[in-house]
């Protein structure tokens, strides 16, 4: 078991900062006072925050500036995960924890009667992620700090964020996500790591004094990057690892000549056309102008971080000999995959390294997770844009096509087709660079992000590049940090858990199988009960806050709570809202357990399908809740603008979980595996990660329906949704409605389309899964009935649920992909010297 920070500071007092109560209160109230320029009757709650965080941050800074002289002493390998995405949540709670300070916390600020949760509350979440991409990095980061991994976090500080959504008129209505309007207290800026960034321009082409030939990207169109760094601590050891941001600037901000001249517009131009880079998150691209600015967001991202990647390394060696047992690069899906052709630019035209060393190089430090098996969610760029954006890179990537296309003609003699189908460069009219298949070619390592992801990326999606690279695709299944999903959010149950079998699951999900002894015993079930009652009471009164409608804290709290699209099946679930309301109305005989549905999620601004299914979950409850008749039995609430802290307070009340895409489409999920750690028993597909937490818990604990994979492959190809109407009249009128407007009866053709498209070319097979979906359903309500048997199959969802935490994940990309040594840095050690040594745990 890891020795406490209290422990280690107080046997070596190797810190500068006192980390007890009296301390953190001294400086607390120093911050107040010379940070925030306030006193006790004039600080507002904002105040305290900024305040407490930066009391936080001290501590931090002083084990991450030690963390990062060791690294550079030991001269270690180092992982740096390039990700568009991180959802991080709120920081300062997941902080005092991974401090060990909170409970020290808790106690000075109760020595001034200050509430320590209103201040955590009061901070926004940041703003940059959107859906369990980057919750999947977030927890990744937490997990390689915790495991004493060196590593770097690259990614891009967008000013607004995704967006804040405002359900207005019953639908999604997009508001700048203003999390950086007050500062953010975490970040430190790094002015003095900036770089610049080209677009635009040509390449000249001239020949070098030993023949070759040396190409210049000149005349191009600059903007600088500046970095931010925000600290990220390891749980149980004095590890502080960075997540570095880049921001984007305009190399001059400032026009004096225009604005003396009373064009105040163009003098800030291009500070304004620069900082677009990073202003939002994901920008529409149903657009050209939108499309090339998500171009350019991905390369600035990529230029930044692997020349800031260089430059560290440069700082310790003079060739570029060592680079990949230095570092290794992993991409986080297509959209940092610009990172393999800048990598192999820089190693070339400034570093004049030949092609074939450079892209040895590049190919060993190289890796890639593939997150999608969506063929429309692998990333394609029009060679027009990329000839005008990225002229150099283009005939980079050209070269890179070409000598895999030889290796892959030298392989498969005349299969053109085969030629076609991998090539990185497709062919005229409409040429596109494929990035999927540039991360693929470029990179030493491929892989899916659960068992069954990666055997049909093996099967179908890189079926060709498995064939080509058979060792090279890999599965590595997805995992969340329990430090945040168990012990942050859900405090009632960690509790419980420690005192029956200590504390070692935190950093040991393992361990959770202990809690299966527990099962049987009456005492420690009715507390556990008893905790997951005391959370659907804070749900429920966090929903009445939000949405005015007031829910029986009794009844199954059914969730489902993710990024709405088709292949998710949000239609699915509403779906059988509106049967299940039908059939009360209809049928004497039909009651079932009374049932709150719960969804929340957004919708991507400019998808129009998901957006109506949005809005018609808000119709429908308007109309369900009011009726008089079945609102004992059955409501239905939207959670407007889903995010972390949204899903900490709900997922810890949750009993059911609604993981329901259409097999074969989700590449992995995470949300159903926080839900499982939680006790939510998992009404679900075969898909994505269900198949292995249904291996887990075991089948008794789960409710499986529908179509596998290749049962929904094959009705896909002749499916007729209409037959599906016919042997049920309930579900046929329930469709019948939908397509009336009887939900909307001010807008008679408004979900219309929706009715059309589950009856039409439905590749996602809503009224095909139906009838089993239904059954599932009515199976988890009568169990549901039966409280002792309910909780006894919570409970090993829980006890079950330990494979899935992301540091499993961590240390099998360690051990497989990145090869990086842990350095254990012992707290007695922390003084550092160049004399101090330091443990290197070399995995096998």
């Amino acid at each position: 078991m890891p020795m406490s920070r209290s422990e280690m500071f107080d046997k070596w007092g190797i810190f500068h900062k006192s980390y007890d109560a009296t301390g953190i209160l001294n400086d607390f109230a120093n911050h107040i006072e010379y940070s925030r320029s306030k006193d006790r009757y004039t600080a507002t709650l904002k105040d305290l925050y900024f305040s407490l965080a930066l009391t936080a941050r001290d501590r931090l800074v002083e084990q991450w500036i030690k963390t990062q002289q060791l690294y550079h002493q030991k001269d270690v390998k180092r992982v740096y995960y390039l990700s568009a995405e991180y959802l991080m949540g709120r920081a300062l709670l997941n902080n005092l924890i991974n401090l060990d300070i909170y409970d020290q916390t808790l106690e000075a600020m109760a020595k001034i009667d200050l509430d320590l949760e209103k201040i955590i509350d009061h901070e926004p979440d940041a703003g940059l992620g959107n859906g369990g991409l980057g919750r999947l990095a977030a927890c990744f980061l937490d997990s390689m700090a915790t495991l004493m991994i060196p590593a770097v976090g690259y990614g891009i500080r967008y000013e607004f964020g995704i967006f804040e959504q405002e359900i207005r008129n019953m639908g999604q209505h997009e508001c700048p996500d203003e999390w950086l309007k007050y500062g953010n207290p975490w970040e430190i800026e790094r002015p003095e790591y900036s770089f610049i960034v080209k677009f635009y321009g040509k390449v000249n082409e001239d020949w070098g004094p030993d023949g070759t030939t040396i190409r210049e990207w000149t005349d191009t169109k600059d903007i600088v990057g500046v970095a931010y760094d925000t600290p990220i601590a390891g749980y149980g050891n004095i590890t502080v690892n960075t997540l570095r941001l880049w921001s984007a600037h305009a190399t001059r901000e400032f026009n004096l000549d225009f604005f003396q001249n009373g064009d105040y517009l163009k003098a800030v131009e291009q500070k304004n056309l620069s900082e677009n880079i990073s202003k939002v998150l994901y920008p529409n691209d149903s657009t050209f102008e939108g499309r090339e600015l998500r171009l350019m967001q991905q390369y600035f991202f990529a230029s930044c971080s692997i020349q800031d990647i260089i430059r560290r390394y440069l700082i310790d060696h003079r060739t570029f000999d060592e680079f990949p047992d230095k570092a290794a690069i992993q991409l986080n899906d297509t959209h940092p995959s610009l990172a393999i052709p800048e990598l192999m630019r820089l190693l070339i035209d400034d570093h004049a390294i030949k092609w074939d060393r450079a892209w040895e190089i590049t190919r060993k430090t190289c890796a890639y997770t593939n997150h999608t098996l969506l063929p429309e969610a692998l990333e394609e760029w029009p060679v027009t844009m990329f000839e005008r954006l990225l002229p150099r890179h283009l005939q980079i990537i050209r070269r890179i096509d070409v000598m895999f296309r030889k290796k892959v003609s030298l392989k498969y003699p005349g299969d053109t087709d085969r030629l076609a189908r991998v090539s990185i460069v497709t062919g005229d009219p409409g040429a596109k660079v494929r990035m999927a298949h540039l991360a693929m070619v470029g990179s030493h390592s491929t892989n899916g992000v659960a068992a069954l992801h990666t055997r049909l990326l093996k099967e179908f999606i890189l079926k060709d590049f498995n064939e080509i690279f058979p060792e090279r695709i890999n599965n590595k299944t997805n995992g969340i940090t329990p430090r945040r999903w168990l012990l942050a959010a859900n405090p009632g149950l960690a509790s419980l858990i420690t005192e029956k079998i200590g504390s070692d699951w935190v950093t040991d999900l393992g361990q959770l199988r202990r809690l299966e002894e527990f099962a049987d015993d009456g005492e420690f079930m009715e507390r556990y009960d008893g905790v997951k009652k005391a959370n659907k009471e804070r749900l429920a009164k966090l929903a009445v806050r939000l949405t005015d409608v007031a829910i029986d804290t009794t009844s199954i709290y059914d969730v489902q709570i993710k990024r709405f699209h088709e292949y998710k099946r949000q239609m699915l679930n509403i779906l059988h809202v509106m049967y299940s309301w039908l059939r009360l109305k209809e049928d004497p005989d039909y009651k079932p357990c009374p049932r709150t549905y719960i969804f929340a999620g957004k919708a991507a601004p400019d998808y129009f399908i998901s957006k109506l299914v949005i809005s018609l979950v808000n119709h429908v409850a308007a109309m369900i809740n009011d009726d008089s008749e079945t609102g004992d039995i059955l409501k239905v609430i939207f959670l407007p603008n889903y995010g972390v802290s949204l899903a900490e307070a709900i997922i810890p009340a949750a009993n059911v979980s609604e993981q329901i895409s259409t097999a074969g489409y989700e590449a992995s999920g995470t949300g159903n595996m926080k839900l499982a750690l939680n006790g939510a028993l998992t009404v679900g597909t075969l898909d994505g990660a269900n198949i292995e937490i249904m291996e887990e818990v075991g089948e008794e604990n789960i409710f499986i329906f529908g179509l596998n994979t290749s049962e929904a492959r094959e009705l896909a190809a002749e499916y007729d949704a209409r037959k599906f109407l016919a042997a049920d009249p309930i579900l046929k009128k329930t469709v019948e409605l939908l397509r009336s407007g009887f939900f909307s009866p001010q807008q008679k053709d408004l979900f219309r389309p929706l009715g059309d498209a589950i009856l039409g070319n439905d590749r996602f097979l809503v009224l095909a899964d139906f009838d089993a979906y239904r059954q599932a359903q009515e199976r988890a309500g009568r169990e549901y009935v039966d409280r002792d048997l309910w909780n006894r199959k919570s409970l090993l969802n829980v006890a079950r649920s330990g494979k899935f935490s992301s540091d499993r994940t961590i240390l099998e990309y360690n051990r497989e992909i990145w090869h990086a040594d842990r350095l254990v840095i012992p707290a007695e050690k922390m003084n550092i010297t160049s004399a101090d040594p330091a443990f290197i745990d070399r995995e096998d």
